[in-house]
């Protein structure tokens, strides 16, 4: 019976669509299809212990951060294959590789949402053979590596659906060997290859944009929180507690000029 179970047709929980062979993205309490889990937050991870009304309400807000994203104008980029995206003057943010913005429908992010950025060099090792008379693989005498490293920038937020989105900024490992094709008996200075240099340096700046941005978003807002201060206008006169834009209550004038 388990057997038979593991084949029977099954329907989606989401759509109701029949789900086909090896399409099943099982949940909680029930089953999703392919078509229905290809909506959901490229960062979430947590299905297999979500309930179907917890992934409808997930799709609930993909479809209004379709909103968002027609309404996202780009100020500024950062990476490259997997980008940031800047929205500087609406202080939002966005990260994906799609071109076709409205198609991928990337979550759009608020600075404030952003509680920190780590960076994460992972370095890989590997120790290079040579046959020997007999055909047999041997190390070398010393042994003999190559050294590769990836870079990835680790975003930390503040949202519903997940509180990390992992960027992978080189396509492929950068190996050192900037001045011998050969492998290294000692580990190079990684800062002798330019790739190396290039990715730590472009690393460093994501981290410092968002990092700068969430403190600027926040000592803002503990600017509006703050309690207005009552001044004499010096155009009318009067003791004011200036609005929004710095203007008397009165009269209207500029009381900071």
């Amino acid at each position: 019976m388990g057997l038979f179970d593991a084949f029977k047709k099954k329907n989606c929980s989401i759509c109701g669509g029949e789900i086909g062979l090896l399409g099943n993205r099982k949940l909680e309490d029930g089953n999703m299809c392919k078509a229905c889990a290809a909506k959901l937050s490229p960062f979430f991870s947590d299905r297999r212990s979500s309930t179907v009304a917890e992934i409808n309400e997930q799709l609930a807000y993909r479809e209004e951060n379709r909103q968002a994203v027609a309404a996202f104008h780009t100020t500024r980029s950062l990476g490259e294959g997997m980008k940031i995206l800047l929205d500087e003057d609406a202080g939002k943010f966005m990260v994906t590789r799609a071109r076709n913005l409205a198609e991928a429908n990337p979550d759009v992010l608020d600075f404030s949402q952003v509680t920190g950025c780590d960076l994460d060099v992972e370095e890989d090792s590997s120790e290079e053979k040579r046959k020997d008379s007999e055909g047999r693989m041997v190390s070398y005498n010393p042994p003999r590596y190559i050294f590769s490293y990836d870079f990835h920038v680790i975003i930390r937020v503040n949202h519903p659906y997940f509180n990390e989105i992992r960027i992978q900024l080189n396509s492929s490992g950068v190996v050192l060997n900037p001045d011998n094709p050969l492998p290294q008996v000692r580990k190079p200075n990684p800062r002798t290859n330019p790739d190396y240099v290039e990715y730590d340096a472009m690393a460093k700046e994501i981290k410092r944009v968002l990092t700068g941005v969430r403190q600027q978003v926040r000592a803002e807002a503990r600017a509006a929180a703050a309690p207005k201060q009552a001044v004499t206008c010096p155009w009318c006169g009067a003791t004011t507690t200036p609005d929004a834009s710095g203007c008397c209550e009165y009269c209207g004038g500029s009381v900071n000029g």
